[in-house]
């Protein structure tokens, strides 16, 4: 496994393969990694022929300067995991590499950037959106793998790829999860012990909601209830919880309830435990 540093070294790396043919999957991550990671891994390993992995914490996306400054780095750890997951290349560049000058590009990605994670961390996709389409053009991939647990992440790159026609495939991965059903987080491992313990209400809610709406039940009743169940839990604050179309984002609402068609659509939430913000959703 080659572990490269600088862009110059990646390319020179990537020459031989690109001139064979060869499929280069690239799984983006900012490090930290768990089983979600390795599971997008795993399903690169499948598909092409070279599985590249980016670990960099992008500083660009976090509207947090101590959210930034907090967030794990263990690239010792991830190059081990990464090396037994069989990866070929790892680039792992540091923040004067990706950004020798400040970024003035700005992405405009609509009303996907006032709901959900956009109402709450305003600022977030332009970063995700600067850095996902820097490592694009950067590594050239013709796969590009991402889970499913960054819902509206998904959406945003996807509506880039469309929009920008970068001419490669993305594939999503579902959520991988805890057996007591935490979905698997780089965050999970800021939580103390007692809210680890609550931070199961997330998934254990999205489950609740999930079975109540294919019973029948109103989703605004299903949702008062939910806001109150976290209202309950000491130490957990609800930021949203909501039903959205899975592909387009668009919350349902009083207007366009009578319309939907459950198999289309997706819960969503997010929630501090303590000071660690958590997000999950699931498919109905």
């Amino acid at each position: 496994m080659k572990i490269l540093h600088t862009i110059q070294a990646l390319n020179t790396q990537l020459a031989q393969p690109r001139k064979e043919g060869l499929k280069i999957g690239l799984v983006p991550t900012m490090g930290a990694l768990h089983q979600g990671h390795i599971s997008l891994v795993k399903a690169a390993k499948k598909q092409v022929d070279i599985v590249l992995v980016s670990i960099f914490v992008n500083p660009t996306q976090f509207n947090n300067p101590e959210d930034l400054k907090a967030y794990p780095r263990t690239i010792e750890e991830d190059t081990a995991l990464l090396l037994e997951a069989g990866v070929d290349i790892v680039f792992a560049p540091e923040a004067e590499e990706m950004y020798p000058l400040a970024p003035m590009l700005k992405f405009d990605f609509g009303y996907l950037e006032s709901i959900l994670e956009g109402a709450f961390r305003p600022g977030h996709f332009n970063g995700v959106g600067v850095v996902v389409s820097k490592l694009f053009n950067i590594t050239k991939p013709d796969f590009a793998f991402f889970g499913q647990k960054d819902l509206q992440q998904v959406a945003i790159i996807r509506k880039m790829v469309e929009d920008l026609s970068f001419q490669l495939e993305l594939v999503i991965v579902p959520t991988v999860r805890e057996e007591d059903g935490l979905a698997l987080s780089s965050r999970n491992r800021r939580l103390s012990m007692e809210d680890r313990a609550k931070a199961i209400l997330l998934s254990q809610q999205l489950r609740v909601a999930r079975v109540e709406l294919l019973a029948g039940r109103s989703w605004f009743d299903i949702q008062i209830e939910v806001t109150h169940k976290f209202d309950q839990c000491s130490g957990v604050r609800l930021e949203y919880f909501e039903l959205v179309k899975t592909n387009s984002l668009e919350i349902a609402s009083e207007a366009n309830i009578e319309q939907v068609d459950l198999k289309n659509y997706s819960l969503c939430t997010a929630a501090f435990v303590g000071d660690v913000r958590l997000i999950d959703n699931l498919p109905i």
